[in-house]
C-alpha cells in the first residue's frame, strides 16, 4: 500500500559495483554493523535484567523499532498488529473512534483537521488545538499511536479531552465515540450555477464518488454549469492512486499527474492522467490551505502546472514524501518513506508548500494571507530537505540550511525589502479556519472569493468562445 498519498516500490536490488570496488569498505561495514547489533543486544539484556518493573521482550523491541524508524524522518514509524488493521479499515473509509486527524508536538497531541461530520467536528475542535489530557490523564509520555489507540474505543462510550487553544483558557470537551462512515466527497450546487466539491481525504472510495458528485452537479444545473470549485482545504492525503485518479477527472488522457524519485535512479516512476476531462474543460478553482497536504498538494501541483485550475487560498502544508507500507509478517507493518513526489513540471513541494495562484486569507480583516500559515512540514521534527534547493552552503564550507530556513528563504525572497523588517518588529497573528463555516459562501471568505474567481473566468471563457 502506498499512502502520501502514494503507491510505490520498494527498491530490493542492491547497485552493482566489481569486487575490487566494494570488498574492503564491505567488511569494514560489516564489522561495524556486528559491533553495533551486539551493543544492542548488551543493553536489551541488562534493560531485561535490571529495570525496576517487568517489561516483555515484544514491547521492547516494538519500541526500538519505533525509534529508530521515528528518527529517520517525521512520516516513518513501526504500526503494531492492531495499529495495521485500523490503519487498513481507515483507508477504507470507514473506523471506529472521533474522527480527527492529530499529530504530536512537544509532547502533547496537536489536532490537524477534524473529519466533516463526525464527533471531533460537531464538537467544534479546530485545527491546531492541543489535546493535553484524556480523561484527566496527561498525554505527555504516550506516543502518538498509544495517545491514538486510547481516544479510540467501542461506539456510544464517552470520552472527555482536555483543550488547549490560543488566546483560551484550558477547556473540558466530552466526546461520544461512533462509528466513523467518512464521507470524503460533498457536492452542492451554489447560486449562478457553481458547481462546490469538497475533498475531505483521499481513501478508496473518493473517486468514485468524485465521479457521481459531478454527474449529479450536471444533472442539477441542468448542463449549465458555470464551473467548478473543488476545495482541498484541511485535506491531509491519503493513497496515492486516489490522488492520481482525482487528477484525472480535470485532464487529458496522458498527461502526468506525478513522478516519485526512490534513492536509486531505475525506480524512478511516472504517474499520467487516464480516460479524460469529465468536465469538458470547465473553469475550475481549487481551494488550499495550510491543511492541505499530501495527496492534496499532488492534485493541486497537477492542475497548476498544466494551468488547469486556478489554486487560491493560503500555502500548503509542504509533505512531498511517499510511504510505502511494508508488512512485517506475523506482526505489524513498517512505514517507511522511500521516495519524494514531484509535480509535472519538476517541482519539489518538500517543506515548501504549493503557493497559491491567488492569496486569499481566511477572513476579509485578515491584512497578510501569510499569517493563516500555522502548519507546515518544514516545522517538523527531522523534516527532508528539498531537494531541489541549491545548497549553496556546501560549496562554501558552511553548515548546511534546514528546510525551516529554507522555507524561509523561499518566501522571504519574494517580498519587498520593507516587508521583511516590518515582519521582524510584529509577528502577525496566526487565523485558523473554522470548519464549522466552511462550504457556506455567507460565512466562508476564501469560498465567496472563489466563486468571484470563477464567475470571471466564466465569462472570459464565454468571451473568447464568441
Amino acid at each position: 500500500m502506498i499512502t502520501a498519498g502514494a503507491c510505490a516500490l520498494l527498491a530490493l536490488s542492491p547497485t552493482l559495483a566489481t569486487a575490487d570496488e566494494t570488498k574492503a569498505p564491505a567488511a569494514a561495514s560489516n564489522t561495524d554493523t556486528y559491533r553495533l547489533l551486539g551493543m544492542f543486544g548488551d543493553v536489551f539484556e541488562r534493560v531485561r535484567a535490571d529495570y525496576v518493573e517487568p517489561v516483555s521482550d515484544e514491547e521492547m523491541i516494538e519500541a526500538a523499532l519505533n525509534g529508530m524508524l521515528t528518527s529517520l524522518d517525521p512520516h516513518s514509524n513501526y504500526m503494531n498488529a492492531k495499529t495495521f488493521r485500523d490503519m487498513e479499515v481507515q483507508m477504507k473509509g470507514e473506523f471506529g473512534g472521533l474522527g480527527i486527524e492529530v499529530t504530536m508536538e512537544q509532547g502533547w497531541v496537536k489536532v490537524v483537521s477534524p473529519i466533516d461530520d463526525t464527533p471531533a467536528a460537531k464538537a467544534g475542535l479546530r485545527p491546531n488545538d492541543f489535546i493535553t489530557h484524556l480523561n484527566g490523564d496527561a498525554v505527555q509520555g504516550l506516543s502518538l499511536n498509544e495517545a491514538v489507540d486510547r481516544m479510540r474505543g467501542a461506539p456510544n462510550t464517552d470520552i472527555r479531552l482536555t483543550i488547549r487553544r490560543e488566546g483560551q483558557a484550558p477547556f473540558d470537551v466530552t466526546l461520544t465515540r461512533a462509528v466513523i462512515k467518512i464521507q470524503t466527497v460533498k457536492s452542492k450546487l451554489l447560486q449562478n450555477n457553481v458547481g462546490y466539491i469538497r475533498i475531505s481525504q483521499f481513501v478508496e472510495t473518493t473517486d468514485d464518488n468524485l465521479r457521481k458528485a459531478i454527474e449529479q452537479l450536471n444533472k442539477d444545473s441542468k448542463g449549465k454549469l458555470a464551473g467548478y470549485v473543488i476545495d482541498l482545504r484541511n485535506n491531509p492525503g491519503g493513497l496515492l492512486n486516489q490522488a492520481v485518479a482525482v487528477s484525472s477527472d480535470f485532464l487529458s488522457g496522458g498527461q502526468e499527474v506525478v513522478s516519485t524519485r526512490a534513492r536509486h535512479p531505475e525506480d524512478t516512476q511516472r504517474f499520467n492522467a487516464h480516460g479524460g476531462d469529465l468536465t469538458s474543460g470547465a473553469p475550475l478553482v481549487v481551494l488550499i490551505n495550510d491543511g492541505s497536504a499530501s495527496a492534496s498538494e499532488i492534485v493541486s501541483g497537477a492542475l497548476q502546472d498544466h494551468h488547469r485550475a486556478t489554486l487560491m487560498g493560503t500555502k500548503s502544508f509542504g509533505k512531498g514524501s511517499v510511504q510505502t507500507i511494508i508488512p512485517v509478517p506475523g506482526h505489524g507493518a513498517i512505514r517507511l518513506t522511500t521516495a519524494r513526489y514531484y509535480t509535472p513540471s519538476g517541482r519539489s513541494i518538500q517543506a515548501l508548500g504549493i503557493e497559491p495562484d491567488i492569496k486569499v486569507p481566511v477572513s476579509a480583516d485578515a491584512a497578510d494571507p501569510d499569517a493563516d500559515q500555522a502548519r507546515s512540514e518544514a516545522a517538523l521534527p527531522h523534516a527532508l530537505k528539498n531537494d531541489t534547493i541549491p545548497d549553496k552552503s556546501k560549496a562554501d564550507g558552511q553548515k548546511a540550511d534546514t528546510p525551516k530556513a529554507d522555507a524561509a528563504k523561499a518566501d522571504s525572497a519574494q517580498k519587498p525589502e520593507g516587508q521583511k523588517d516590518a515582519q521582524k518588529d510584529s509577528k502577525p497573528k496566526v487565523v485558523s479556519m473554522d470548519p464549522s463555516k466552511m462550504g457556506d459562501p455567507a460565512t466562508d471568505y476564501q469560498l465567496s472569493r472563489a466563486i468571484e474567481q470563477l464567475r470571471s473566468m466564466a465569462v472570459a471563457k464565454g468571451a473568447k468562445a464568441n
